[in-house]
């Protein structure tokens, strides 16, 4: 399959729509990373988001709309606090899990009767979505469990000659996944940290609870089950100070081994590895999220033996950027427990 490339102009958009009508698979950006979109309304479409990224059929995709007053068409009911955090995050990078009505595919839902629903907040996203006139099922845009993609350049290194099209439109924004909250009880559950934030969620909704394991057995949300977003060499997370740090990656190279280091600034400046890329200051967590995969990924293109990651405090967009470290290294996890 030939993959065709699209800049973000009208014209473009309009031939995008037109494959996405035909039950072809474009990716897209949105605020978050760039998605995988096809028709959630047609099983063939969305069977073909599965093979692209060799995703695993248990595991549920979201569905976007380009606007709020759209979700009522793919659940049963909207609760009151449902429609509350509705009203707050979407547009944006947030995802809600309603009982589904039945209209998507049931290879969206994995089977569920459950459906999560977003509305990305970015302008091009969101037009493809409106030219569409289509409800699309869009996971990330990279094969499945290799780090997300936050620029067209990733989606094409991953999925050229697997899909349609691929829409460029710049690098993404929040660098991470929408947040994910299952609302169909009286207490909403985020089942996967984002984009928007435990606590703002809590400022809205009150009691919030946070949870998601990889022993999941039948997930509600996408990244609850399977490892995700590892890069090619396997990843080691770091907890301890700049001695520490040095401590083992000197130990990594007196194995003969090539180290990577994945930090922020100034421990990236401070540290004595082969290669190192700091996804910036520790003090902006938006910052670090916005550069986590660029990074992940950065370290496909040397031959480093390992990567050695820092770790961040699990506050705010902390938690989402720590889900994510966690699982690219399939928990490997050295403490510093004299600190």
């Amino acid at each position: 399959m030939k993959t065709e490339q699209f800049d973000a102009s009208k014209q473009s958009l309009v031939k995008a729509a037109q494959l996405l009508n035909n039950q072809e698979v474009v990716a897209f950006p949105t605020e978050t990373v760039y998605g995988l979109g096809a028709d959630a309304t047609s099983e063939v479409a969305v069977s073909k988001i599965f093979k692209a990224k060799g995703r695993p059929a248990d595991n549920p995709l979201i569905v976007h709309v380009h606007h709020p007053s759209q979700i009522k068409h793919y659940v049963t009911e909207i609760s009151t606090m449902a429609q509350t955090l509705i009203d707050h995050f979407m547009p944006g990078p947030f995802t809600i899990i309603l009982k589904s009505n039945g209209t998507v595919a049931d290879t969206v839902t994995a089977g569920l009767d459950t459906v999560a629903i977003r509305v990305p907040d970015h302008k091009i996203g969101r037009a493809l979505i409106q030219e569409a006139n289509l409800p699309l099922a869009a996971p990330s845009a990279n094969l499945s469990g290799k780090p997300s993609p936050t620029t067209a350049e990733h989606v094409y290194q991953d999925l050229n000659g697997r899909i349609a099209g691929i829409i460029d439109g710049g690098a993404t924004g929040v660098g991470l996944e929408s947040t994910v909250v299952d609302a169909t009880g009286d207490i909403p559950v985020i089942l996967r940290p984002g984009g928007v934030t435990k606590q703002e969620i809590e400022d809205v909704a009150g009691t919030v609870e946070l949870t998601g394991s990889l022993k999941e057995k039948q997930p509600k949300s996408p990244g609850m089950k399977y490892n995700h977003y590892e890069p090619d060499a396997p990843l080691v997370l770091i907890d301890g100070d700049q001695i520490f740090f040095q401590k083992h990656i000197n130990s990594y190279q007196q194995e003969g081994k090539k180290v990577g280091v994945i930090a922020s600034k100034p421990l990236v400046n401070l540290l004595q590895a082969d290669i190192s890329y700091s996804c910036g200051n520790r003090d902006d967590l938006s910052e670090v999220a916005t550069n986590l995969y660029y990074a992940l990924r950065y370290f496909n293109d040397t031959n480093v033996d390992i990567i050695l990651a820092e770790t961040y405090p699990q506050v705010g967009i902390g938690d989402a950027i720590m889900n994510r470290l966690t699982k690219a290294a399939t928990h490997h996890h050295i403490q510093n427990r004299n600190i």
